[in-house]
């Protein structure tokens, strides 16, 4: 036992004399070669390292591996006092940013308390003098104080050949952007969803009441203000919605700043209205704390400044004061500041897709935050912190989602100077097709020679667009991507890949069921809130019989999905592919195709708000009505959104024709499918978890559907309801339900017919809404023969009170063709006795479908 003691505490001494070993900078050198070789080496490796070392040959292995060991934790350590180093001042950046922000409310909160005291001290001083001649005049004098606090700056025409001038436009533009920045000169109210965090994307807020639409960001980043001005004024690099931008003059200032004058074109989002382009003045420079600034404003008669290019295909629209403040933060990084204020012009496009151009939310996902985004990105990815797999640099994944995108919205808009031409039509205009063999075309960034044949030909787009409802668009297009076989053809695929191959497929025949195919999802790449996937979509061919054994391969799809997550409130959902080969070099031919849905908010103080009084507002009943969804249940039900499908083909000039009439029928077999799956995925209209949808109880509602009812039956003999609806409630209810469209229409002289009600199923043929269906007029959508057919059985429904129309073709709103097998026409009276005035007309169409 005491040998057994002696041996332990020589043991304890070496091990202690191992604590205290004393290495030479010689030493210490060759064993931190090695660690930065291999941090843990064996025991074999230690021992090798001693014999290749002679000046390590004094140490004994069991001290080199404490070394190592000692080095391992020292470097631990240090990895996480740097990593909360880093937690710690984007936690003070963040301190000082809500600090900032919590100040800027308080003004909000005094100007806004201000403001309801002096429109309470108005009301009283309007109540008592109500009896007084000049009561009008309290009003009106109310109006200029309101006038004086927001008042509409006049600028004289400035020189367009004198930079003094565009300087003082310059520093206005500053002082207004920095008041929207970092002060109360927009009523911001922050987006649902955007906590502010050390990890979060930042402070996200839109606004209200204010002319145009608007949306601010601040966030932290760990990037330098130099490299975070250089990306940020690169638009068409996280803008999407840009095409291009042009830099027409540069002029510098004496304090160091530059001033530039840039034209810039922008995609439209769908096939229903123009793009937008502006004309701007951008003026770069550095304040007195060290932040930098870049601005942006159009230049306008008001605004002074030289006149824009003049453009055909575009509609100019306007940027009021915006930019970016990039402010540095203590031990690297910079804290942004975004603000986005346009006006679109909205008169100009048709008013069911009104909102997409009037709401903030969607300006917020477009612009305001991609821009947040993009520079987190890249400044993770330039720290080293994402690692994407398969070998391929973040810069050359980001060009496949830029050019997919880009050559996605080329299609949808079809600009004629890119060399789209249109197509003549099969006689229905539900879908449009556009072709291009402009050489030019195939040398941009998603396409190449290899896509074009050797004898002639170009590329085919067949698009459309359409109304959904009820169905969230994030919903949608995650079930489009996992469910490809539920609306794509196999043949079909098969044809568009071939576009990568020297000999393609003859032209196949779009079947309603094509071959099922089994896909399998490769992960590439995604963003860093995981807003955007990138990936690799693999076709798995089976053949069932021996004449598709050629068309059994299978084939590779290059696909960015987007907008899926359905707690973004405005964000648009997307779904992009494109053919690729096994080989997919990063300068791989692309060639776009998919489906983008936006989702159509409803502006609370629009242009509708002034109608509420109107008999078709007093019926927003349904999931179809125009009731806008508030900030709190972004995921209502209760939705409308703007479904755009664009299809790409190529095609020898010898097959162009049967390349056309395959690509229309393909798309409307498409177009079929998604609202199939449209029905069977969209939300219960009476959930569960929401209760039953309250029906309205103005009276004006209730009396017209008694009198639709009353007078159907009178006319024609029969009930249009069943016979227990006696309540009004009910029969409304009933009403609004109906399987068949039921409309009404004004009933006067000398006027054509315009849409004063329509039940949901009238609004889902329509494809409108309660507020934009009295902008419609009955001829508008009749075709011809249904005209004719109206104008033969006028005088017999005017005598009789009711005449049966054939069946027949009819157009919605948005374009498309609706079939219905009989209308029923009747006089809709206004009382309870027979010789009543005639109040309306009323309109049935039966079994009504989409052609």
């Amino acid at each position: 036992m005491a040998l057994s003691m002696h041996k332990e505490s020589l043991n304890n001494k070496q091990m202690d004399s191992s604590k205290y070993v004393r290495y030479t900078p010689e030493q210490v050198e060759a064993l931190e070669r090695v660690y930065n070789e291999c941090p843990k080496p064996s025991s074999l490796r230690r021992q090798q390292l001693i014999r290749e070392c002679p000046i390590l040959s004094n140490i004994e292995p069991k001290q080199i591996k404490v070394w190592f060991q000692n080095r391992r934790c020292r470097e631990k350590q240090r990895k996480e006092a740097s990593r909360l180093q880093t937690v710690n001042r984007k936690l003070t950046a963040m301190n000082k940013l809500l600090m900032e922000e919590n100040d800027r409310l308080q003004k909000q909160v005094s100007h806004l308390v201000y403001e309801n005291g002096y429109m309470k001290q108005q009301l009283q001083t309007a109540s008592v003098t109500t009896t007084d001649n000049n009561s009008c005049e309290s009003v009106v004098v109310s109006g200029q104080h309101q006038q004086q606090q927001n008042p509409t700056p006049r600028h004289p025409q400035r020189d367009a050949n004198n930079p003094a001038g565009l300087l003082t436009i310059a520093e206005e533009t500053l002082a207004e952007f920095l008041s929207k920045a970092t002060g109360t000169a927009v009523d911001w109210v922050q987006m649902i969803g955007m906590k502010p965090g050390p990890d979060s994307i930042g402070i996200v807020a839109v606004s209200r009441n204010c002319s145009g639409v608007a949306a601010r960001a601040c966030g932290l980043v760990s990037l330098e203000p130099t490299k975070v001005a250089e990306i940020l004024k690169d638009r068409p690099s996280w803008y999407r919605d840009c095409r291009c931008i042009d830099v027409l003059s540069i002029i510098p200032t004496a304090n160091g700043g530059t001033i530039e004058l840039i034209y810039m074109q922008t995609y439209a989002p769908t096939t229903l209205a123009a793009a937008r382009d502006f004309w701007t003045l951008r003026y770069t420079t550095s304040l007195e704390d060290g932040s930098l600034v870049i601005c942006e404003r159009s230049l306008t008669s008001s605004t002074g400044g030289p006149t824009g290019p003049p453009t055909t295909s575009f509609v100019r629209a306007e940027m009021l004061p915006s930019g970016f403040l990039i402010r540095p933060c203590d031990g690297g990084g910079s804290i942004i500041h975004i603000v986005d204020h346009v006006d679109l012009d909205v008169w100009s496009v048709p008013e069911v897709l009104r909102p997409l151009y009037e709401s903030s939310k969607i300006l917020a996902q477009k612009m305001t935050i991609a821009a947040l985004r993009h520079i987190r990105q890249i400044a993770q990815e330039t720290n080293g912190e994402i690692q994407y797999g398969g070998g391929r640099q973040p810069a050359v994944l980001r060009t496949f989602s830029q050019r997919l995108c880009r050559g996605f919205n080329d299609a949808v808009n079809g600009f004629v100077d890119d060399g789209w031409s249109l197509m003549g039509s099969d006689g229905v205009e539900d879908v449009t097709i556009m072709i291009n063999s402009s050489p030019g075309k195939f040398f941009g960034s998603q396409y190449n020679t290899s896509m074009v044949p050797s004898f002639g030909g170009g590329v085919l787009c067949a698009k459309a667009s359409m109304l959904l409802q009820s169905v969230p668009p994030a919903l949608l297009v995650r079930f489009l991507r996992e469910h490809r076989s539920e609306w794509a053809d196999y043949g079909i695929d098969t044809y568009s890949a071939a576009c990568l191959k020297p000999n393609p497929y003859t032209v196949p025949c779009a079947r309603p069921s094509g071959f099922p195919s089994s896909q399998v999802i490769l992960p590439l790449a995604h963003t860093v809130e995981h807003e955007e996937f990138l990936e690799v979509v693999r076709l798995e061919g089976q053949a069932f019989t021996p004449e598709d054994v050629a068309l059994a391969r299978d084939m590779y799809l290059l696909q960015l999905c987007s907008g899926i997550d359905e707690n973004a409130v405005g964000a648009c959902a997307q779904l992009v592919f494109a053919p690729i080969d096994e080989s997919f070099a990063d300068n791989a031919p692309l060639l776009p195709s998919g489906f983008r849905v936006i989702p159509l908010d409803s502006k609370p103080d629009g242009p509708g708000a002034a109608r509420t009084l109107d008999l078709a507002s007093t019926l927003e009943v349904g999931p179809g009505s125009n009731r806008s969804t508030g900030d709190g249940e972004p995921n209502s039900y209760n939705l409308r959104s703007v479904l755009t499908i664009a299809f790409q083909f190529t095609f020898e000039n010898h097959l162009r024709d049967d390349v056309a009439s395959m690509a229309r029928q393909y798309v409307r077999s498409v177009v079929g499918s998604v609202q199939r799956v449209a029905m069977a995925i969209a939300p219960s209209r009476i959930s569960p978890g929401l209760g039953p949808k309250s029906l309205p109880g103005s009276p004006e509602a209730l009396t017209l559907a008694r009198w639709i009812c009353r007078s159907y039956r009178i006319h024609t003999g029969g009930e249009l309801l069943r016979a227990d609806s006696q309540s009004g409630d009910t029969l409304l209810e009933q009403l609004w339900n109906h399987s068949d469209a039921i409309m009404c229409c004004s009933l006067k002289t000398n006027a054509s017919p315009v849409f004063t009600f329509a039940n949901q199923a009238g609004l889902d043929m329509l494809e409108t809404t309660l507020v934009a269906l009295q902008d419609i007029m009955l001829d508008k959508i009749l075709d011809e023969a249904g005209r004719k057919s109206l104008c033969t059985e006028f005088s017999k429904i005017m005598q009789q009170g009711f005449a049966h129309l054939p069946a027949g073709i009819c157009v919605s709103s948005m374009g498309r063709p609706v079939s219905y097998e009989q209308a029923i026409v009747w006089k809709v009276v206004d009382d309870d006795n027979d010789d009543a005035a005639n109040h309306c007309l009323g309109l049935m169409f039966v079994n009504w479908s989409f052609v």
